[in-house]
């Protein structure tokens, strides 16, 4: 199984990034996806959620309203939609799928830098 994040970088105050996570070698349309990010020094936090089949999506009251998940289940993809960048946005950004049933599995990506800098 195999997460690959990408479109990381650097932006200023204000700007978009659109991060994508491609996955492979699992049957992605079962599981969950969710973006994590994690910043210096503090915990992973759960950023947005989508459901299997995209019927459901969550956020972190930090991004509502500035954050889009999306996922596209025929070409095994998810993305992440961010506007409105704050410098708190600032993290490592990585990519979860999560199946849930009587066995549980996880899997993650090794994650993107995303820096909010003027």
């Amino acid at each position: 199984v195999v997460l690959v994040e990408s479109g990381g970088g650097l932006v200023q105050p204000g700007g978009s990034l659109r991060l994508s996570c491609a996955v492979s070698g699992l049957t992605f349309s079962i599981y969950d996806m969710n973006w994590y990010r994690q910043a210096p020094g503090k915990q992973r936090e759960l950023v947005a959620a989508i459901t299997s089949r995209g019927g459901s999506t969550n956020y972190a009251d930090s991004v509502q309203g500035r954050f889009t998940i999306f996922r596209d289940n025929a070409q095994n993809t998810m993305d992440l939609q961010m506007n409105s960048l704050k410098v708190e946005d600032t993290a490592v950004y990585h990519c979860n799928a999560h199946y849930e049933g009587r066995v549980s599995y996880d899997y993650w990506g090794q994650g993107t830098q995303v820096t909010v800098s003027s």
